[in-house]
């Protein structure tokens, strides 16, 4: 093959991909913007599952607290003091 017929086929392959290069910047545009759509909507849920089971963490804790507290007053002992039942500041 020719130098000629090289050139004029580089040149023909560089211009095929500039007319291609808008449709593939389109394309990755829209495959991004699909891709954070569904990691948007994936982490939407994970945050929604994550804050409903905190919630019922809570809700446990507080039924547990309440059932120490009922416990304690069947054996007779006193709550300490709020000043008391958090840690010391040394």
């Amino acid at each position: 093959s020719s130098p000629d017929f090289r050139a004029s086929l580089s040149y023909t392959m560089d211009q095929d991909r500039k007319d291609a290069a808008p449709e593939s910047a389109q394309d990755l545009t829209v495959f991004v913007q699909n891709l954070l759509e569904q990691m948007q909507g994936r982490f939407q849920q994970m945050s929604e599952t994550i804050v409903g089971r905190i919630d019922e963490m809570g809700a446990r804790i507080d039924d547990l607290e309440k059932s120490i507290n009922d416990l304690m007053e069947q054996v007779g002992i006193e709550e300490p003091p709020a000043a008391e039942a958090g840690p010391s500041a040394s």
